[in-house]
């Protein structure tokens, strides 16, 4: 049984922000991560992703992410190159691969179950993001497609497609930055499925506008004041320049979503249908907390209450990285600093 003051679980954006932000503390700590290199998501990620933000707003606490030549959004392999020198610059004591299995409590402290043995710790932080839990929904005949089904998480570049019809579902900047980068190639047909008519900010706005209207949100909850709608009353979708000149080119033209699949595609209410040889579901993510559950707090939703990033019901728990219920745009590079310097200090009080 190793012992530690806190394990921080998960070694991507946010796992490395509270690492940050403990050891700025003087905690004793480690972090366990399941992937066997540096970079969390961002190494599993499309191959033409880009950041919202130019790389001085992408940036966790205490060091600037350096732009990429080149770019004024950096890719996501700029992101990986950043993250992994971001633990090496600051010495953050990472352990992988190391999977966790369980939280329990354990009298005073908390018992962490990994596949690489036991921890003991006086604090848990909790930093695993969303990504190793895509969402599908249930769909009438799904099972009777013959085709092929992927999530965002499986898809990587559009010449997996060649020589393909494929249809996208899904609304929101996966969908469309997929939809958009299938666009690119004259052999993929295209059909883009959406729930309601896509709603794509102006095209001035990026990242660094989000996390304003996010943090704005966030205060004007915490103040009792009216919801301002955060991110969420801005639109949807992200125009970054392959989606708006896909947009502009009429290349974008959303359908509304179809009511059943078939074995060779899919069918609306009034009976048109689409052959498909590929529907790739960029339907989202739930918080990846299948690892508390013997803590026995999670709630509606999946969601475990929270009071800022302490788990309202296990003050020795902290969750970082999941959305704005962890902290205003804490899912994000530049804003979970913030939420992991609050964690850091609560985490001090309570160890006294």
């Amino acid at each position: 049984m190793n012992s530690t003051d806190v394990v921080v679980i998960g070694g991507g954006q946010a796992g490395l922000a509270a690492g940050y932000h403990l050891r700025r503390q003087n905690l004793d700590f480690v972090i366990l991560d399941a992937q066997s290199t540096a970079g969390g998501a961002w190494q599993h990620t499309w191959d033409s992703l880009h950041l919202f933000s130019p790389a001085a707003f992408s940036s966790l606490p205490g060091r600037l992410m350096p732009p990429q030549p080149g770019q004024e959004y950096p890719d996501a392999a700029h992101v990986v190159d950043y993250l992994s020198d971001y633990e090496q610059r600051y010495g953050l004591p990472v352990r992988r691969p190391v999977t966790v299995r369980a939280v329990h409590r354990d009298g005073r402290r908390l018992r962490v179950e990994t596949d690489a043995g036991h921890w003991s710790a006086r604090a848990v932080v909790s930093a695993t993001g969303t990504w190793w839990r895509p969402f599908l929904p249930a769909v009438p005949c799904q099972e009777k497609f013959t085709g092929r089904q992927l999530h965002t998480t499986g898809y990587r570049r559009p010449s997996d497609f060649a020589g393909q019809h494929v249809i996208v579902v899904g609304g929101g900047n996966s969908g469309a930055q997929i939809a958009a980068d299938l666009t690119t190639r004259t052999d993929v047909g295209l059909t883009w499925v959406t729930q309601r008519p896509p709603r794509f900010l102006a095209d001035d706005i990026d990242g660094r506008a989000l996390f304003d209207a996010a943090t704005a949100r966030r205060r004007a909850l915490d103040e009792g004041l009216t919801d301002t709608g955060g991110v969420a009353s801005l639109g949807d979708i992200v125009a970054i320049p392959p989606v708006r000149a896909a947009r502009d080119a009429g290349l974008l033209k959303a359908q509304p979503m179809f009511t059943a699949l078939t074995e060779d595609g899919v069918q609306w209410a009034d009976g048109t249908r689409a052959q498909a040889a590929t529907v790739i579901w960029c339907t989202g993510f739930r918080p990846a907390l299948s690892h508390l559950a013997p803590l026995g707090l999670r709630g509606r939703r999946g969601h475990i209450a929270t009071h800022g990033t302490r788990a309202a019901d296990e003050p020795r728990l902290h969750l970082l990285g999941y959305g704005d219920w962890t902290g205003p745009a804490s899912a994000t590079l530049i804003g979970v600093g913030r939420p992991a310097r609050d964690a850091g200090r609560e985490i001090t009080a309570l160890l006294g």
